[in-house]
């Protein structure tokens, strides 16, 4: 069940690790593609806007809770490329107790505040009662995010990509399900597409952690192994922290951008709602790619292995830069199909802005493979700080493109927010990762 990155072709090993990955993180937004759809067209272009307008909360929160797994699942795959399996035991123990008390905490707070903060983004009167309703629902099952990538995230640090995606594809039918069931055969609006997202969440995680116990003998816990380590719970938080607040902290831009938005009014919130969803389908290659990284460069780090590193890199920027030519064309050729998608026909100037914003954020997709590329290998070798860096840029740029960039061009301000975000990341992060890379040399 277990796969070693520290042997063979680097580009067999990333294919073969990332393919897996890439079908779990579509089937992941072709059911919150669904979701969006569902809403646009059964609900309104309000209510479209309503879900669209939580978009950059969303991903401030629970950017940070996947984050913080992923960066838990690190140490976890240096102890298993090093051979140490008491270690990959020990760590995951630590995962649990730290997942259980990290998700109370921002359950509490984050229920609490939700209105606020939306009220602070200056969501339009007209969309933030179904805003505060459908993020409310979300943030209330944060545990169940937290245990889904938990789990995952020590899967994948043993080189399993495939086990995590099986129950992610049967939550998305779950999730596709229950929105055609709280939607249209209970009638409870943005409240039913937010509930089918959390359940089928929790499904999936549950069913995870089952099939992990059962089939994982690697990971089967001694009961010395459960007790809390002051030593562990640090070096996990070293590691899952910084990772979570990079997510975070990239996140403050785009809540900065999404707030200049809502002064553009509900049609532009719709807009860049369905568009967003579509960039993210087309943006799964390069989650993939970056996933696939992580765990390359911790096995190899943790097997001492630090040639196969910039072999690994130059392999998947290969892979990257051949699919954002198609993700391009496609943008260019498809954009207006896929944004009638979410509205009707008549709407011609959503239509338009969506096929815009699309086609605007594809011919800048090269950069983001390379963000997405480099910054999860640097996390992998074990340097998240600099990661987190790269995020701070990342939210340099899209804050200052609500500032200064939507006053003055509108919504083509907008649309240039995240392409600035991924090349002023990029000039940071290639000469960081040769850094890491000598650090690590000469240590």
């Amino acid at each position: 069940m277990t796969k070693e990155m520290t042997e063979g072709s680097p580009m067999k090993l990333i294919l073969g690790f990332s393919v897996p990955l890439l079908f779990g993180f579509l089937f992941q937004q072709f059911y919150n593609l669904v979701d969006t759809i569902i809403v646009g067209r059964f609900l309104g272009v309000d209510n479209l806007a309503a879900v669209g307008a939580t978009g950059s909360v969303n991903f401030l929160v629970i950017g940070f809770c996947m984050g913080v797994c992923n960066g838990f699942s690190i140490p976890i795959s240096h102890k298993f490329g090093a051979g140490d399996y008491s270690g990959v035991r020990r760590y995951a123990a630590n995962c649990v107790w730290l997942g259980i008390s990290f998700s109370v905490v921002m359950t509490v707070v984050t229920t609490l505040l939700c209105r606020q903060i939306l009220v602070l983004m200056r969501t339009p009167e007209n969309i933030i009662d179904g805003a505060y309703e459908y993020i409310w629902i979300i943030f209330l099952a944060i545990p169940t995010v937290y245990l889904y990538n938990i789990v995952a995230g020590v899967i994948r640090a043993l080189g399993d990509s495939r086990t995590p995606v099986i129950f992610l594809i049967m939550s998305s039918f779950i999730n596709i399900g229950l929105d055609l069931f709280f939607i249209l055969g209970l009638d409870m609006g943005v409240a039913g597409a937010a509930w089918a997202t959390v359940i089928s969440q929790g499904v999936s995680g549950l069913c995870c952690l089952c099939f992990m116990i059962k089939r994982f003998e690697i990971l089967h816990i001694k009961k010395e192994e459960w007790s809390p380590d002051a030593h562990f719970m640090k070096v996990l938080c070293g590691m899952g922290i910084p990772m979570g607040l990079q997510y975070s902290v990239t996140a403050i831009g785009s809540v900065i951008l999404q707030s200049a938005t809502n002064t553009l009014g509900s049609d532009a919130v719709a807009a860049v709602t369905a568009a967003s969803k579509v960039g993210n389908f087309l943006a799964c290659p390069f989650d993939a790619l970056g996933s696939t990284m992580a765990t390359y460069g911790g096995q190899n780090v943790g097997a001492g292995k630090l040639d196969r590193l910039e072999k690994g890199l130059k392999a998947c920027v290969s892979l990257g830069a051949a699919y954002s030519v198609i993700a391009l064309l496609i943008s260019v050729f498809m954009g207006r199909p896929l944004a009638t998608l979410f509205v009707e026909a008549e709407e011609t100037a959503i239509i338009s802005n969506v096929r815009f914003y699309l086609i605007v954020n594809a011919a800048f997709y090269f950069p983001l493979a390379l963000v997405n590329i480099v910054r999860f290998l640097i996390q992998g070798m074990g340097f998240p700080t600099f990661a987190m860096l790269a995020g701070v840029l990342e939210m340099a740029a899209r804050a200052l493109a609500g500032i200064i960039l939507v006053p003055i061009f509108g919504y083509t301000g907008v649309c240039m927010g995240s392409p600035i975000a991924w090349i002023l990341a990029d000039i940071f992060l290639i000469p960081a990762f040769f850094h890491v890379k000598k650090v690590l040399e000469k240590n």
